[in-house]
C-alpha cells in the first residue's frame, strides 16, 4: 500500500511539507529563544543596569488589594499579613472567599477583627475568580488595585514600586509584579524555579521593551480602575481572566508595565496531577483568547497587536506538529513501517541538538545573570533544568493539544467556576519566602 501511495503525484507534495513541518518544529522554539534573550538583554540595559532605590512618590492614591480565595486556609492568612506589613501607607484589603467548604471565611474575619483596614466579602456560591474581583471591583474605594492570589507572599515595598508606574505615567492601565517560586523542596518545583526565571522573565522582559506586555501575571498586578472599565472588567467565561484582561486593556490603547522588583513569593504545584492541570488551564485560556481576539485584524489600529496574536497562533500550530510527528516517527519505530526517510525523521534534535542544547544553555544563562538580583538563591537550581525540555516542550505541547479542543467548543457566556491549585506540598520550612 505505501508503495502504491509514493507511486502518487502528490507524494513528493506530502514529503516537502512534511519536511517543512519538521523544521518549523526545531526552529520555531530556537528562534523565539534567541527573541527573548536579545529582548530580555535590551530590556536589562536599558531599565535595570542600576539596582535603583525605593521610588519617593510625590503622592500616595488609596491603593485597594483585593485576594479572592477558594479553600485556602493553609495560606490565606500569611498573605494577608505581608499585605498589611507593606511599606505603603494608604491601603485596604477586600478578601474575597468564593464559597470556601473550609476554616478560609473564618481566617480571614479573624483579621479584619484584627485590623479595620481588612474589609471582606463572602459569595455563598462558586461563580469563578473574575465573577469575585468583578464584585469586589464595585466594593473597592480605591483608584488602584492590586490583585493578589491567596498563595502570594509580597516583598514589602511590593506595592509602592507599582504605584509608582500609575502615578509618573497617566496612561498606565495595568502593571504586572515579579512572581517567584517558594516551595522548592520538589524535582516539579526545582523545575518551575528555573520556568519562572528563563522563560516566563525573559518573554515579558522582551514583550515591555516592544510595548506590548500581552500576559498580566495572575498572582500579582495591579490595575488603575478606569482603565478596567474602559476594558469592560474581568470575563467570567474565560478560564484565565489574568490573559483576557492584558488583552482587553491593550486593545483599548492602555500601557501595560512590568516592575520587577515587585516580587511575590508563590506555591507552585508539586504533584503531577496539579501541575497537569495547571498547564491545561494556561493552555485552554490562551487558546480562549486567539479565538475571541481574532477580529483584532479588522482595525488597523491595533496593528501593533497582530505578531503578538501570530506568535500565540504559531504556539498552538507547533503543538500540533511536534505531537503528530513524535506519534508517526513512534509507529514507523515500533512497527518498522517501510515510510520514506522524510516522514520517519525523529521530530527530536540529532545532529543538530548541539545547537538546541547551546541555545537552551545561553537562555539558562542569561537568565540567571538578569534574575540572581532579585533571587538571590537561584544559581543552585539550575542544577535541574537538564529537565526543563522535557516539561516545556513536551508537557507543554500535550496541553495545548488536549486543551485547544475544549477552547474552541466551549459555548461563549458558560461561565468560569474555579478548583483550588495544588499549592504543593505542605511544609512550613519549605513554603517560606526564599531569598
Amino acid at each position: 500500500m505505501l508503495d502504491s501511495l509514493r507511486g502518487l503525484t502528490f507524494w513528493p507534495a506530502i514529503s516537502w511539507i512534511w519536511t517543512a513541518g519538521a523544521n518549523f518544529v526545531f526552529y520555531y522554539p530556537l528562534v523565539m529563544s534567541v527573541i527573548w534573550m536579545c529582548g530580555a538583554c535590551v530590556f536589562s540595559w536599558r531599565y535595570e543596569r542600576h539596582h535603583p532605590e525605593p521610588p519617593v512618590l510625590s503622592e500616595h492614591p488609596l491603593v485597594s488589594v483585593l485576594i479572592p480565595a477558594r479553600n485556602e486556609q493553609d495560606s490565606i492568612r500569611e498573605t494577608i499579613k505581608g499585605v498589611l506589613a507593606q511599606s505603603y501607607p494608604n491601603l485596604e484589603i477586600i478578601a474575597i472567599n468564593d464559597a470556601s467548604t473550609d476554616n478560609t471565611f473564618h481566617e480571614m474575619a479573624k483579621l479584619a477583627a484584627e485590623d479595620d483596614r481588612v474589609r471582606l466579602l463572602d459569595l455563598k456560591e462558586n461563580m469563578g475568580k473574575a465573577n469575585a474581583l468583578n464584585y469586589a471591583f464595585f466594593m473597592s474605594r480605591g483608584e488602584i488595585l492590586v490583585c493578589i492570589d491567596a498563595d502570594c507572599l509580597l516583598e514589602s515595598q511590593a506595592i509602592l514600586w507599582m504605584v509608582s508606574h500609575f502615578v509618573r505615567y497617566p496612561r498606565v492601565g495595568a502593571v504586572t509584579g515579579n512572581p517567584r517560586v517558594r516551595n522548592r523542596t520538589s524535582l516539579l518545583a526545582k523545575i518551575q524555579t528555573a520556568e519562572y526565571a528563563s522563560v516566563i522573565g525573559l518573554i515579558k522582559r522582551t514583550q515591555r521593551l516592544l510595548g506590548k506586555v500581552m500576559t498580566i501575571s495572575g498572582v500579582i498586578a495591579a490595575f488603575r480602575k478606569r482603565a478596567l472599565l474602559d476594558a469592560g472588567l474581568w470575563d467570567t467565561d474565560m478560564i484565565t481572566e489574568d490573559i483576557s484582561i492584558s488583552w482587553k486593556i491593550e486593545r483599548r490603547f492602555w500601557a501595560i508595565h512590568y516592575e520587577l522588583n515587585a516580587v511575590g513569593w508563590i506555591l507552585v504545584p508539586e504533584t503531577l496531577r496539579g501541575f497537569w492541570r495547571q498547564r491545561t488551564r494556561w493552555a485552554q485560556g490562551g487558546v480562549e483568547v486567539l479565538r475571541r481576539q481574532r477580529d483584532l485584524f479588522r482595525d488597523w489600529r491595533t496593528r501593533r497587536l497582530w505578531p503578538l496574536y501570530l506568535d500565540y497562533a504559531l504556539g498552538v500550530a507547533w503543538a500540533f506538529a511536534f505531537l503528530i510527528m513524535t506519534l508517526v516517527w513512534i509507529a514507523a519505530k515500533t512497527f518498522d513501517l517501510d515510510v520514506p526517510p522524510a516522514l520517519a525523521a525523529s521530530p527530536f534534535p540529532a545532529w543538530n541538538g548541539s545547537v538546541a542544547a547551546l541555545v537552551c544553555f545561553l537562555q539558562f544563562v542569561v537568565s540567571l545573570s538578569l534574575d540572581r538580583k532579585y533571587d538571590p538563591s537561584l544559581p543552585k537550581y539550575y542544577l535541574w533544568v537538564i529537565w526543563y525540555p522535557l516539561f516545556y516542550w513536551i508537557i507543554g505541547a500535550l496541553s495545548a493539544v488536549w486543551a485547544t479542543p475544549r477552547a474552541l467548543t466551549i459555548r461563549r457566556g458558560t461561565r468560569a467556576v474555579w478548583k483550588s491549585p495544588d499549592r504543593g506540598i505542605r511544609n512550613v520550612e519549605a513554603t517560606k519566602k526564599v531569598g
